[in-house]
């Protein structure tokens, strides 16, 4: 995929947009000789530029300045099903101190499984609780779009459009390349390849 004729298409999206907030630019692929009950698309990418604010807390033996924070000794106060649930729906991701592993599948296992949310040594375990190690997992939760298939067609954030034309194209990139290499026909299950932003119609990309 060339980057040059993304970033035009990226000029082509600016043209005329003047919103008063920052609009989200999503990702098209449309799939074809995909069957969805036999296939399946599920990744998490790590895309190589920042892609948007995530709302992340964290189960640690203490509180943290680096994140929100729900300590050891506050597991037992999420007895209560709504509670955790009120928990589970407030934030996009969790991440864990790896000793706190067994007591986070013990109190909130059933309802971060259920939302997809659940620490896992790819997305989320600390090896401290130091604010470096921290500040870093959070910078790289910022970079990961998740993409899974429910239909013949994906769609998903991959930036936004404060951001700079050729950091959106590198993220394309990164994407297309990334669901191309998960498909089992790679490019020919590819039907068409578009971008667009929250208030716009599609831009197709060549691919």
């Amino acid at each position: 995929m060339n980057k040059e004729n993304i970033i035009k298409a990226i000029e082509e999206l600016r043209k005329n947009e003047k919103r008063k907030f920052d609009q989200s630019i999503d990702l098209l692929i449309n799939l074809k000789n995909f069957d969805i009950k036999r296939e399946s698309i599920n990744l998490f990418l790590t895309l190589p530029h920042k892609v948007k604010e995530k709302k992340i807390a964290a189960f640690l033996n203490k509180r943290s300045n680096a994140i929100d924070t729900i300590a050891k000794a506050e597991f037992d106060s999420y007895k209560d099903k709504k509670k955790i649930k009120r928990l589970v729906k407030e934030y996009d991701f969790f991440i864990s101190h790896a000793s706190l592993m067994p007591a986070v599948a013990a109190s909130f296992g059933r309802y971060l499984g259920t939302a997809g949310k659940m620490p896992s040594p790819q997305l989320g375990i600390l090896k401290t609780e130091e604010e470096k190690e921290i500040k870093e997992t959070i910078e790289r939760f910022e970079r990961i779009v998740k993409i899974k298939s429910k239909e013949p067609s994906l769609k998903f954030c991959i930036g936004k459009e404060s951001m700079k034309d050729s950091d959106i194209a590198e993220n394309v990139i990164y994407a297309c390349n990334a669901i191309e290499n998960a498909l089992s026909k790679k490019k020919e299950n590819i039907r068409s390849i578009m971008l667009r932003f929250t208030m716009t119609k599609p831009v197709k990309l060549a691919f």
